[in-house]
Formats: C-alpha cells, sequence, structure tokens
C-alpha cells in the first residue's frame, strides 16, 4: 500500500511579465532535492491531478503541478494567452521559479504532462533545451481531430478577419474516460472551462508541426502513452516524432481501451505505474543529457548538408529554376530582395533592410513583393531576435550593475554595433562603456557614425579584430563584464570555430560576468534558402542548423552557464544570456588562426 499524501501548499508565483500564477506543492517530511512536475491538458487545472499524485506515490520527492495563465485558480480569460510561445515561456519562467524557490536543480527534476500540457512541454524541451532527467507525454495533442473539413485554413481566416476569439470544445466527459464518475465531475468542476482562443489552437498545431519535423533535436529520455481509442487526437504524430526522436532511452506505450484521458481513465493505475517507473529509472542513472558537442561532425549532420550542396532531384529543378528567375526578373522591383542579389541575402544591408522592416521598391507591385519578403518567416524571427539581444543585454547590464562592477561589453563581431548603442543610450545610470570588434572596416566606420550621432563616441571603442581568435578576444583590454556574439556563430558549420570564439571570450569576461549568445536551431525554408538564395560571397546560402543543447554544450565548455532564453514564436532564432561560473573545458580542438571575413552588422 502506498502512503496516504500530504495535502498540497498552495502557493502563488510570478512568471516573466509579472503574471502570477496559482500552482500545488506536495512537499516531503524529508526535505528532497529531486523533483516531479505535472501539467495538466487543456480546460483543466493542478486540482484535477491531486489523484494523479497519490497514485504516482512519491512521498519521498517534491512534486509541483500549476494552473497555467487562463486555468483554474489563474489569472487571465479562459483559455487565452498572447501566443502558444508566451504558454512555452510561462513553463521555462515557471520552472525556474521552483528551481530557486525550493532548491531544486533543474537536472534533478522530471516532467508529466498530458496533452496540450505534452505538446506544450515538448515544444519547451525542443526550444529551451532544459537538462531534464526524463519526459513522459500522455496523449500528447500534436493533431487534434477537429471533425471538420479544412478547420486549420478556416480557422486562420477567424483569426484574421475576428484577432482573439474562442470556440468551445466540442469534447464531453464520456469522450475522455471510461469512468462514469469522472467524467461528472469534470462536467461540475466550475474551474474547467471549455473555452479555447482560436491564437492557441492554431499555435498548438504549427508547433506540433515543427515538432515532428525536428524531434530528432530531442535527446531527453521520453516514454509516449498512447490511448488505444482516443477520440480527441491522433496517434499517428505520436508514433511519427517517438520514430524521431534522438533519445537514447526512449519508449512508446499503448493503452488500448482507453480513452484520451489516460490519467483519469477507470485502470488509470497502469498508465500512472508506468510513467513512475520511468521516471524513478531516469533518476538512477546519471544526470545530464547527451553529449552533442560534437554534432557537426555527424552523419545527420553531414547527409543534411551534402543534401543540401547536391542539385536538386530532376523533378524539383523546374520549380527552383522558376523560383529563382523570378526573384532575378520581376523580384528585383522589391528593394530587399534587389539588395539580396547584391550584397548577399546574409549580408549585413539586408539585416538592416529587414530590421526597419518597410516595404520598398519600384512601382506598387515592388512594395508589395518587399512585403511578402519581409514577412518571411525567416526574417520575422530576425526581427524578434534583435529585440530578444535587446533585452538580455539590458537585464545583463542590471546584474553587473547590481553587483557594482563596471559595465563593459565587448561584442566579438558587432559590425556597426547598433543594438549595443541603442541598449548603452537606454540605461545613461550604467554609464555603460563598449570594445565593438568586427573584421569588416566599413561596418566598423559605419559604428563610429552611429556612435557620434548617438552621443557615444567617447564611451564606445571600435576595433578591427578576428572573432575566432582566442588569443586576440582574451587579450582585450578593460576586461568586459558582459560578452555578445550575435549571429556570427550561425555562419559556420563546424563547431571548431564556435570553440574558438567562446574559448576567446571564457578568456576575455571578467569571472561571475555574462554572455549574450544567438542560435538558431532550425528554419523552415533551409531547403529554399540553399537552392535560390546566395549568401555575401555569391554561393548557395546554406546553412546548418544547432539544437540548442549542442550550442549550450559548447557554451557550456567555455566556462559559462546559461540563466535565460528568449526565442521567437516559430522557435528559428534564440538568444540566450549565460553566466560565467566554471573553468574552460581544455580538450575541444579548435582551429585558431583559421581565416574569416564573417561578421555581424548589429
Amino acid at each position: 500500500m502506498h502512503q496516504a499524501p500530504t495535502a498540497p501548499a498552495e502557493l502563488s508565483m510570478p512568471l516573466w511579465d509579472g503574471t502570477s500564477v496559482f500552482y500545488r506543492a506536495w512537499l516531503p517530511a524529508t526535505p528532497s532535492d529531486r523533483a516531479v512536475l505535472l501539467f495538466h491538458r487543456g480546460h483543466e487545472h493542478s486540482g484535477r491531478l491531486e489523484d494523479v499524485v497519490d497514485r504516482l506515490d512519491l512521498a519521498d520527492l517534491n512534486v509541483f503541478a500549476w494552473d497555467a495563465r487562463g486555468h483554474g485558480r489563474s489569472p487571465g480569460e479562459r483559455g487565452y494567452a498572447e501566443s502558444f510561445g508566451a504558454m512555452v515561456k510561462d513553463v521555462d519562467s515557471f520552472v525556474r521559479g521552483v528551481s530557486e524557490r525550493h532548491g531544486v536543480a533543474i537536472e534533478d527534476m522530471a516532467v508529466l504532462a498530458h496533452s496540450v500540457g505534452a505538446v506544450t512541454i515538448a515544444t519547451w524541451v525542443h526550444d529551451f533545451a532544459p537538462p531534464i532527467r526524463a519526459l513522459v507525454l500522455a496523449t500528447p495533442a500534436f493533431r487534434v481531430k477537429l471533425y471538420v473539413p479544412l478547420a486549420i485554413p478556416g480557422l486562420r481566416v477567424l483569426h484574421r478577419v475576428r484577432g482573439t476569439c474562442f470556440i468551445k470544445s466540442y469534447v464531453k466527459g464520456r469522450m475522455l474516460t471510461h469512468d462514469a464518475e469522472i467524467a461528472a465531475a469534470y462536467h461540475r468542476d466550475p474551474l474547467v472551462s471549455r473555452n479555447i482562443a482560436v491564437n492557441i489552437l492554431l499555435g498548438l498545431h504549427d508547433a506540433s508541426t515543427r515538432l515532428l519535423a525536428d524531434a530528432a533535436a530531442i535527446a531527453t529520455p521520453t516514454l509516449v502513452q498512447a490511448a488505444g481509442r482516443d477520440w480527441v487526437v491522433k496517434r499517428s504524430p505520436q508514433e511519427k516524432l517517438f520514430a524521431r526522436l534522438s533519445s537514447t532511452v526512449k519508449a512508446f506505450k499503448v493503452y488500448p481501451e482507453m480513452f484520451h484521458a489516460i490519467l483519469h481513465e477507470t485502470d488509470r493505475h497502469l498508465p500512472i505505474a508506468d510513467a513512475r517507473r520511468f521516471m524513478l529509472d531516469a533518476f538512477d542513472r546519471q544526470p545530464g543529457p547527451p553529449s552533442r558537442r560534437d554534432d557537426d561532425q555527424g552523419t545527420a549532420a553531414a547527409t543534411k548538408r551534402a543534401f543540401l550542396e547536391r542539385s536538386a532531384p530532376v523533378w524539383q529543378r523546374p520549380y527552383w529554376w522558376a523560383s529563382r528567375l523570378f526573384l532575378r526578373s520581376v523580384g528585383r522591383l522589391s528593394q530587399g530582395i534587389t539588395i539580396g542579389w547584391r550584397n548577399g541575402f546574409d549580408s549585413g544591408q539586408s539585416l538592416d533592410h529587414v530590421y526597419g522592416n518597410r516595404a520598398r521598391g519600384v512601382s506598387p507591385l515592388g512594395r508589395l513583393i518587399d512585403r511578402v519578403y519581409l514577412d518571411a518567416p525567416g526574417w520575422k524571427g530576425i526581427r524578434t531576435r534583435r529585440k530578444n539581444i535587446e533585452r538580455l543585454l539590458r537585464r545583463a547590464m542590471e546584474l553587473v550593475h547590481a553587483c557594482g562592477d563596471p559595465v563593459h561589453i565587448l561584442d566579438v563581431a558587432s559590425g556597426p554595433g547598433r543594438y549595443v548603442l541603442e541598449a548603452i543610450a537606454a540605461e545613461p545610470r550604467f554609464a555603460a562603456t563598449a570594445t565593438l570588434r568586427d573584421r569588416d572596416r566599413d561596418g566598423l566606420a559605419q559604428g563610429r557614425r552611429l556612435a557620434i550621432e548617438h552621443g557615444l563616441q567617447d564611451r564606445v571603442c571600435y576595433e578591427e579584430g578576428d572573432a575566432l581568435d582566442p588569443s586576440s578576444v582574451g587579450a582585450c583590454s578593460p576586461r568586459p563584464t558582459i560578452g555578445v556574439v550575435c549571429g556570427l556563430l550561425e555562419l559556420f558549420p563546424g563547431n571548431g570555430a564556435a570553440r574558438d570564439c567562446l574559448r576567446g571570450l571564457g578568456r576575455a569576461v571578467q569571472d561571475g560576468g555574462y554572455l549574450v549568445y544567438t542560435n538558431q536551431p532550425w528554419h523552415p525554408q533551409l531547403v529554399m534558402i540553399a537552392r535560390v538564395l546566395t549568401n555575401r560571397d555569391g554561393d548557395p546560402w546554406i546553412m546548418r542548423c544547432r539544437t540548442q543543447l549542442e550550442m549550450d554544450q559548447l557554451v557550456a565548455d567555455a566556462g559559462f552557464e546559461k540563466i535565460a532564453m528568449e526565442t521567437d514564436e516559430d522557435g528559428i532564432f534564440t538568444v540566450s544570456l549565460a553566466r560565467k561560473t566554471g573553468r574552460m573545458r581544455d580538450d575541444a580542438p579548435t582551429t585558431a588562426g583559421t581565416p574569416t571575413t564573417a561578421s555581424h552588422r548589429g
């Protein structure tokens, strides 16, 4: 017999935007440094997981369950959030808050999530790469059965026309579980809301599409649990995600006669026991995710690059030929496309046009083409990335200032360094200074002019320098309290260049200082970009995406620990903040002295 559960503590915690969410905490009599976190399905709340906590029988571990924003006893319009990405950010904020408040390291946590909650958590694991011990996805809602033809396109039109709007779930309690008492309790519960915002339903669909395409980025030990008679979500996407996971420890379990709410089913002890066993087994293993530091040398990366480098299949060539022809002819009516062909679509000039986000071109048709070009997913992500860089750079400045240290920024591949200048100008109380380095003399000259415009010429120094030379970067004086490398490492397919750059920053940044760095975990248009567009050298623009886990491990090797991260709604570009806490690894190969002309124009 398992022990009777203790009554949970009822607590609240502020999230990233100040919203205070309600959560329950089942804390053991003897303090524990391990925890299990539970995330409810859509429409529900943590109170409906009390029976699950009881049956998990984890009396010697901390157990936490929240009411997501807009659910249960947490504030917000029922079933609504600003975006699905905001929900994922809520998860990261909550988990970090639990870690800090209750003294449990993230690497000593396991997570059990249900339905919509499972998709939210899977997206968090994919995008943020938290080093949790185990992930249990109970009937994840990667594809909801909407039963209405063309439901998703119709909802997109509805959202575009009406903005914030809601639909009511068609799901009845009897479609969720065979247990008549629990089904009745579901309908009686005043905290259960059947509303869901259309933007969240669309965001759920789009995030699931991305997860299914890039599931190999997830290396966390994962158990996927499926219901054999699920009236709510489809099983085939669950099977597809499971097959593509790179986790070396993973399992897929189907419960043949169960409906969707397997944690509330008549025989719920079966999936709950399987989840319990999987999580406890994970706690028995050594903590920490597998090393992804050498993924650049792996078969998957080589295969992907070879695919992008070779000619397209014969049957696809007419399409790509027509695409290039259009962009090289009619497309030149767009100013952005003209800049891309002239300077490279990855050039600083292209970025400046994208940042401006103002459609320009020859004739109304040219401006229309330019607007379509500027609204491409990658360029929207680039604009969000810039905002996120500025946000985390300001946070780093605040942290340094709070410690009483001088705020001195070193950007190793700054171009003009526009975002650094704007961050310094926006925070005069810090009296921040900066050293901005680049190999591009034109970019440095442009930056000096910008510094004069901002009245910062006496506080910002521009230097010619190679970001991939660890000795040169490490010798920068004065020593920075904040290092920055943004938009640079994504340009190199191998990790040697990234190691060299990060090693230099590890030497340069003072102990206790901070690093702001970017990454590109995936891109929905990799093939189109490689087949059609060119880079600043006039070659096909072939990208290699790094998983966030791979990038974070390279940063950790340089002596930094990630403490915060931001991403765009599509998960294309991430910006992270790390604190210098340890020694660098000395066993990683370097490519010091490798010439590069790459620079990032801020």
